[in-house]
């Protein structure tokens, strides 16, 4: 919204319109085209009269334009200031970002400004060297399409080491932490970048050699009442996940959500996140989890 009065899609797509009118002579169905593409689907409802009409006085109603050089969108202040806000992200370490131009540029707000109230505090360390060679390794293999050899840490704290096909790299706003998936095997493996201590560039693979992992799918159910939005909030919560929805009575839904089971520890968290408002009906091993999930915290209260 910082941004919608200064370029907003209007302008974008008339600035494409311009630039193609300056190559060489245009058609009422290539605008449309262009509208289409780079606008809302409404907007030609606008912007092709506004044309012709000569509201914009960008073009005349032979579809010519008296502009002569072609559309430039420099970035303002604002933007500016913008984008130096979000280099204030640690996370942004892990990426080569140039910054040329924004040296001398105060941010809007920085990273640390913002309060994170549902999420775990033992998050990746992105400032560490270790980490960002890592991270920065595993980038390399995936765009260089070679096998990696690493070392790392499981969850008991035991010492694995084995050779992977990266398939892309994962990052979960709840634990805060980076994870990379592999393929080529039976099943997809998940290893934590902070986890991992040693990781070394191996050979190219082959296109056929990355198969897309499988991976072990889980589903359950539960039953929304629809007070506070709460519908609303479960659609937007759970928009990573596949879901069928069916309405009931009196404002209650009934929900499948279906997940992988690496993320059962954080779907747990997210549905326990709504409270009363959501009832767990199926299956019984995940109600069991969240009976111990409830039991745990009452006796740390205690």
């Amino acid at each position: 919204m910082l941004f919608s009065e200064i370029y907003c899609v209007y302008f974008n797509t008339v600035a494409v319109i311009l630039c193609e009118v300056m190559n060489g002579p245009i058609t009422e169905k290539r605008i449309l085209q262009i509208v289409n593409e780079k606008a809302f689907s409404e907007s030609m409802l606008t912007i092709l009269p506004a044309i012709k009409n000569e509201e914009w006085l960008v073009m005349n109603r032979q579809l010519q334009t008296p502009v002569k050089h072609k559309p430039q969108m420099p970035l303002t202040i604002l933007q500016k200031r913008w984008m130096k806000s979000l280099l204030t992200d640690p996370r942004v370490s892990l990426f080569n970002v140039d910054i040329t131009g924004l040296e001398n540029i105060d941010p809007l707000f920085v990273y640390d400004d913002f309060v994170f109230f549902d999420r775990y505090t033992d998050g990746d360390p992105y400032e560490d060297e270790g980490y960002i060679a890592t991270f920065k390794m595993i980038l390399r293999a995936l765009k260089e399409k070679r096998r990696i050899h690493i070392k790392y840490r499981n969850r008991r704290n035991f010492q694995m080491q084995a050779q992977y096909i990266p398939y892309k790299l994962e990052y979960s706003s709840k634990d805060d932490k980076f994870r990379l998936e592999t393929a080529g095997g039976r099943y997809s493996a998940y290893v934590n970048v902070a986890r991992i201590d040693e990781c070394e560039l191996l050979e190219p693979y082959s296109e056929s050699e990355q198969l897309p992992p499988r991976r072990k799918d889980c589903r359950l159910t539960f039953v929304l009442k629809d007070e506070r939005s709460a519908l609303d909030r479960v659609m937007l919560h759970f928009s990573d996940c596949r879901k069928e929805t069916r309405r009931l009575d009196n404002g209650r839904y009934q929900v499948h959500l279906w997940y992988e089971a690496q993320d059962e520890t954080e779907i747990l968290i997210r549905i326990l996140s709504f409270g009363p408002l959501l009832c767990v009906t199926a299956p019984d091993g995940f109600i069991r989890l969240i009976r111990n999930r409830l039991e745990m915290q009452t006796s740390l209260k205690k």
